[in-house]
């Protein structure tokens, strides 16, 4: 028999597709982003895993079962532990009652396979968005990243017991599927997993289902989370005449920027030969909803003491975005494939609020902060636009001072961001690199303000994702098999030679902790529209994906050749 015939006609089966697609709506009904007390997070994630148990327990597999894990508190002495900081809760207790999901197979072993393990995860990142469904995609928080992959899993896990019923295939050694939390988070549901020995005996492979667009990679970039507090010194709780925290992060920003850049001109790696090295501006004080995703607009005031002519104060702000632009692209000028619509209709909008008073609107376009390149940062802009403003007012230009609404001149300000790396460098020399460069831009700014140095009190800290890069080895014999099966179904990319995936995921966690382990990251779902508010879910990806997962386990695992 065909199995790989059968394992297409069983996706194109318009009962079995309907089954999948009422999955993936149903899981992304659930608000899984941590946003929320803990209390309905646990419940919205008890609620997920009864969703995939009821699915789990009609496989009819013998020799399934599934298993609910606690998350252990063991995970916390950790390196790579994430604080998780959407909780006010002592660390001990975040995870009380909350964990993962495993489902675990065991057949007899066979010579010619291994066992493999297969990882998904059900969180999402803010804010949520229901769920919809039209023509040919999915629409809504979770779909591409990753509630859509969480169903290919489950897809595929019908195919396998659906080949078995046909007497098609007689399955083989063990399998591991993981259902994870908080991989958005820094990745705990993950660690708590990878660091369990007994579980890791199991599986000889792992296969990290994410958003690549079924393209295969045997490697990740790595991402570590920053955050910035700046304030007044305690002697000058007022500031000093002319500081403002907001002018000097522009300054910070650029600062990090440059920095950023820099590092990316030092990666050279094999596997990344398109340097995937990010730095995203995530969250500048109101703006913004995540350190790794785009912020797509900003709005900042001024106040003028003489007020400027319209057309002068707009001269300006263009100034300001065509140093953006000449760094990194005039996105009015660029189509978003998906909508057929510029990615930024303007940059800006310069509105009178009354005399000598201006709101100044930069706006952008949002995605994963691995979609840099196709996507426009509202915060870089801003950081341009605002040096450009505050060095015509060092000049004598015009007179103002510059508010960040809705947090005003508030006693602290707050940025988050993301910075991206690869195996050439390592996270402790990120985090120095990165935090010594905010630093520099604030002293910078106060130099050229004349101020005196002490003014601004600035703390950066990393205490939320640090995901160290890894690279594995594309030649091994499960990235093999895996290439060999996309070929054959002809998937995107599978004929060229394997490279690194742009962004970082749970991946890294086993990488870590295994070093000689085959660990690939694939799945459906495109990376420039998660974390978006345009994320979706092509419907044939995703049973693109559902044939290749159920044909390459049924390969690792030595059930059919």
């Amino acid at each position: 028999m065909d199995v790989q015939r059968e394992v297409i006609g069983i996706c194109s089966d318009p009962d079995f597709r309907a089954r999948i697609v009422e999955l993936v709506l149903k899981l992304c009904e659930v608000d899984t982003c941590p946003a929320q007390p803990l209390e309905s997070l646990a419940a919205n994630e008890a609620r997920a895993f009864a969703i995939l148990q009821a699915a789990l327990s009609g496989l009819g597999l013998e020799g399934g079962r599934t298993v609910r894990r606690e998350i252990s508190p063991a995970i916390r002495a950790h390196p790579a532990y994430s604080t998780p900081y959407y909780s006010a809760a002592p660390h001990e207790s975040v995870y009380q009652g909350r964990g993962n999901l495993l489902y675990l197979l065991d057949r007899e072993p066979a010579m010619a396979g291994l066992g493999a393990a297969v990882n998904a995860h059900i969180d999402t990142v803010t804010p949520h968005i229901p769920p919809a469904l039209g023509e040919r995609f999915i629409a809504g928080r979770g779909t591409a990243d990753d509630k859509g992959n969480v169903a290919a899993v489950i897809g595929a896990l019908q195919i396998l017991a659906e080949l078995e019923r046909r007497n098609a295939v007689a399955l083989k050694n063990k399998l591991t599927v993981m259902f994870a939390v908080d991989e958005e988070t820094g990745g705990n549901g993950s660690l708590d997993l990878a660091m369990d020995r007994v579980l890791r005996t199991r599986y000889s492979s792992i296969l990290i289902m994410e958003c690549t667009g079924n393209r295969l990679h045997p490697a990740n970039r790595g991402a570590v989370y920053l955050r910035c507090e700046a304030r007044f010194a305690p002697s000058t709780p007022g500031g000093a005449p002319g500081a403002c925290l907001a002018e000097a992060y522009a300054w910070a920003l650029l600062a990090l920027l440059d920095e950023g850049e820099a590092i990316r001109g030092e990666s050279a790696h094999p596997l990344f030969p398109h340097r995937p090295v990010q730095t995203c501006t995530g969250i500048l004080g109101p703006f913004g909803g995540h350190p790794s995703a785009i912020c797509g607009e900003v709005q900042f005031e001024l106040a003028c003491f003489e007020p400027p002519k319209q057309e002068d104060l707009r001269a300006l702000v263009e100034h300001g975005v065509r140093r953006y632009v000449a760094r990194y692209g005039d996105k009015t000028l660029v189509l978003d494939p998906s909508t057929g619509r510029k990615k930024v209709e303007k940059h800006y909008d310069l509105d009178r609020l009354s005399a000598g008073r201006w709101l100044v609107t930069i706006h952008g376009s949002t995605g994963h902060m691995g979609s840099l390149p196709l996507n426009d940062a509202a915060i870089a802009k801003w950081s341009y636009v605002v040096r450009e403003l505050v060095q015509a007012r060092q000049a004598g230009q015009v007179q103002f001072s510059l508010v960040l609404p809705p947090a005003g001149a508030g006693p602290s300000l707050v940025f988050e961001g993301a910075q991206g790396f690869l195996p050439t460098h390592s996270i402790q020399e990120v985090k120095a690199r990165t935090r010594e460069a905010f630093l520099s831009g604030i002293r910078a700014y106060l130099a050229e303000a004349g101020l005196p140095g002490d003014v601004i009190a600035c703390e950066v800290t990393f205490d939320k994702l640090h995901n160290d890069a890894f690279a594995g080895d594309p030649d091994s014999t499960s990235m093999q098999r895996a290439r060999r099966t996309a070929v054959e179904l002809g998937l995107p990319g599978a004929e060229n030679p394997p490279v690194g995936w742009d962004v970082s995921c749970d991946a890294r966690l086993f990488a870590g902790e295994y070093p000689d382990l085959p660990v690939i990251t694939f799945g459906a779902g495109k990376l420039e529209q998660a974390h978006s508010s345009a994320e979706r879910l092509d419907i044939d990806e995703l049973f693109e994906a559902i044939c290749f997962t159920a044909l390459f386990l049924l390969r690792e695992t030595g059930s059919t050749s």
